[in-house]
């Protein structure tokens, strides 16, 4: 690597060019990543907003690939950050760094292949009925409809046939007519259409560049299949990394539902004898009349009727894929599209009932997987199997013969790293010093596993408090770069102690009394987090009758645009609840006020969090803070620092749950925010945005002159 210039200068060098300035942080980071991909050790970092942290991952990386001249590939949780790394931050850094490097650096990105057109479902999906379509009304179909040729237009013009580029978009139904997932896919070399295939375009446009863009889903895809997607590599940098265990969980969740068993056996029916295909087709109505008596939630047992239905339908899909039998060679290309749509959805069926029925094997306490059953308007009875955790998948196939960097603005929970470590399978952090003296004199001991991980010995240095490490767990180290801003002076966390605990049945007067006269001290712009949809439609459709200022809800327009209205209306307020925690980026006077209604503890019945919770403490350790206080303090760290987006803002954060003062947990969720100014009395929250809601108002007016 001497032929090329180091870390800061390129960094710098970058900076200038995209017109920034040296942050601290920023080069921090960078140092450290570059360190740990020389060193091949893993490292997470906590880089509060504003620090920079893709350069601060992307110019070590990129460095790094055409030193070495491999890939690195760039994980992302969410499409907004991987369009901005793909569409802004990569090509702006590109053209800035080619001078230095010699040679313009460069990427792409690569999504599943469910995100591209696929010309061959396209003419074989013509002549079907649209899948799933049966519980749709004639309304409904002719809108589908009406989808479905737009697509077909669209494919006339399209370079790409990525789904993103499609503006207006179609809805999930629409687009599953016209595309196929990786394992429906027959291959390029056997479909008609393989010469065009956009999803083989995008993946053939991964080689050899100096770095790939993808998403979690994708990686943890990769992980679990028995091939690579992704080209070969050797270090990845993991942004958002905070939602890295949910999305692999989502992954590796299987489903089992009378549509999916329904489709099956329609698929299978162009293959197979009628009978063989039929008994498939009876096992869905089968299921579905077991879905209406078997309650809705975590299954720790399953009753005599439920299995016999799930067994009936492990062993039909099994028979009709014995009847499909082996590939007998040469096919025609519509014959292959058939086997391949046929197999892949008996497969989806077979193993997920072979999961749920496995799941059900050992006792409670030793089970690593978990059933429940979701009941929702206007979707069908789900039968649900996940891991109850990630940590041994990620250890053996992410961390295993990788480097990885994961970055974040908010992964110390509590004041650590441990937390979201032992979710990652990585164990507790081990310092160099500490490394030594267990190597030296350290004695074998057991420790609590994480949920679904497998049970290790540890070692543990000779100190008591000493930091255990599972065998075989992954070196790694944290680093937290701190945030250019100045929580102390730029934001104030008031916690109204004064309210009565939160209670089931929605908002009470004095939380809806209290939210008003946040509002009217703020002039509106107020972000409401909201615990539930039905709060956040409450809190809306009550306060419009009081206030002034414009209140928008979720749901009653795209999230996009309301986040749009919202910045754009400097008086407006927007209510709204999961999605709003994490995906509302507003700088400056349009949001000044950030009211959080209740701690975001998981519900009581989440079967996931409820079984985890569960595990943890059937093996000696903290199940309520292990998983519902952590799941708490990451979701109020996201939502809260939503408030400070650029060094100038400044505003109030106003949790309403008095338990964030007066529980014993309350200590380990305020450890996870920034060190705000605090407070529990509401007029030293009013009385300040008041001041900042008049200067705000000042400031437009001179704006107007």
């Amino acid at each position: 690597m001497a032929d090329l210039p180091d870390v800061p200068t390129l960094l710098g060098a970058a900076v200038k060019a995209l017109g920034g300035s040296s942050r601290e942080g920023q080069q921090t980071m960078a140092a450290a990543v570059a360190e740990a991909v020389e060193e091949r050790e893993h490292l997470v970092v906590q880089a509060g907003t504003g620090t920079g942290k893709s350069l601060a991952y992307l110019v070590p990386a990129i460095r790094h690939a055409m030193a070495t001249k491999t890939t690195v590939v760039v994980s992302t949780a969410t499409i907004a950050l991987q369009n901005q790394l793909i569409d802004r931050d990569l090509p702006r850094l590109a053209r800035a760094l080619s001078p230095l490097l010699h040679r313009e650096p460069t990427f792409a990105v690569l999504k599943g292949r469910r995100n591209y057109l696929c010309r061959n479902r396209m003419q074989t999906a013509s002549d079907e009925e649209a899948e799933g379509s049966e519980l749709f009304d004639a309304r409904q179909l002719s809108s589908l409809g009406r989808q479905v040729a737009r697509v077909h237009e669209w494919a006339e013009e399209t370079r790409t046939g990525d789904r993103d580029e499609l503006v207006p978009g179609v809805s999930d139904l629409a687009w599953r007519q016209v595309s196929v997932g990786g394992n429906e896919c027959m291959g390029a070399r056997v479909c008609s259409f393989g010469q065009e295939c956009f999803a083989e375009f995008a993946r053939e446009a991964t080689t050899g560049v100096d770095v790939v863009v993808t998403n979690h889903a994708m990686l943890s895809i990769d992980m679990s299949q028995g091939y690579h997607i992704l080209p070969e590599h050797n270090t990845i940098m993991i942004d958002e990394a905070h939602e890295l265990v949910d999305r692999a969980t989502s992954v590796a969740t299987g489903t089992l539902t009378e549509r999916s068993v329904t489709t099956a056996a329609k698929r299978a029916a162009r293959l197979v004898e009628p009978g063989i295909s039929e008994r498939l087709s009876e096992c869905a109505d089968g299921l579905a009349l077991m879905f209406t008596e078997v309650p809705e939630g975590r299954l720790d047992h399953i009753d005599e009727g439920l299995a016999g239905a799930v067994a009936a339908a492990r062993d039909a899909s099994a028979a009709c894929v014995a009847a499909i039998g082996p590939s007998p060679g040469e096919l025609d290309p519509d014959t292959a599209s058939d086997r391949r749509l046929a197999l892949a959805a008996l497969a989806e069926v077979r193993e997920a009932a072979e999961r749920v029925l496995e799941s059900f094997e050992p006792p409670l306490r030793d089970r690593t997987e978990i059933v429940w059953l979701t009941k929702a308007p206007a979707r069908p009875p789900t039968l649900n199997v996940a891991p109850l955790g990630v940590g041994g998948l990620l250890r053996e196939k992410l961390f295993g013969d990788r480097t990885v960097v994961l970055t974040s603005a908010t992964l110390t929970l509590g004041g650590d790293f441990g937390a979201l470590a032992r979710q990652w399978g990585l164990g507790r952090e081990v310092t160099q010093e500490a490394a030594e003296r267990a190597a030296r004199d350290g004695a074998v001991t057991e420790s609590a596993p994480s949920p679904g991980a497998p049970e290790a010995e540890t070692t543990q240095d000779a100190d008591e408090d000493g930091p255990h490490r599972a065998a075989g767990e992954p070196r790694w180290r944290g680093l937290d770069v701190g945030s250019p801003f100045d929580h102390g002076r730029s934001g104030i966390l008031y916690v109204a102690r004064h309210l009565p605990k939160p209670g089931r049945d929605g908002l009470s007067d004095a939380y809806l009394d209290e939210i008003a006269e946040l509002i009217e001290a703020s002039d509106g712009r107020a972000l409401g987090l909201f615990s539930s949809m039905r709060a956040a439609q409450q809190a809306a459709d009550e306060l419009r009758e009081r206030l002034d200022q414009p209140i928008l809800c979720q749901g009653e327009d795209s999230t996009g645009q309301l986040v749009r209205r919202f910045s754009e209306e400097a008086r407006s307020c927007l209510f709204g609840t999961l999605s709003l925690w994490q995906g509302v980026d507003v700088p400056g006077p349009s949001l000044q006020l950030v009211i959080v209604d209740r701690i975001p503890f998981p519900r009581p019945d989440d079967p996931l969090a409820s079984a985890r919770q569960r595990s943890v403490s059937a093996h000696g350790g903290n199940g309520f803070l292990s998983v519902s206080a952590t799941h708490a303090a990451l979701l109020l760290a996201q939502g809260t620092g939503r408030l400070l987006r650029s060094t100038d803002d400044r505003g109030v954060i106003a949790v309403l749950d008095p338990r964030l003062a007066t529980a014993g947990y309350g200590g380990f969720l305020r450890a996870s925010l920034p060190p705000y100014w605090g407070t529990a009395d509401p007029e030293v929250a009013r009385s300040a945005l008041r001041r900042l809601a008049e200067k705000a108002a000042a400031g437009q007016d001179e704006s107007a002159a």
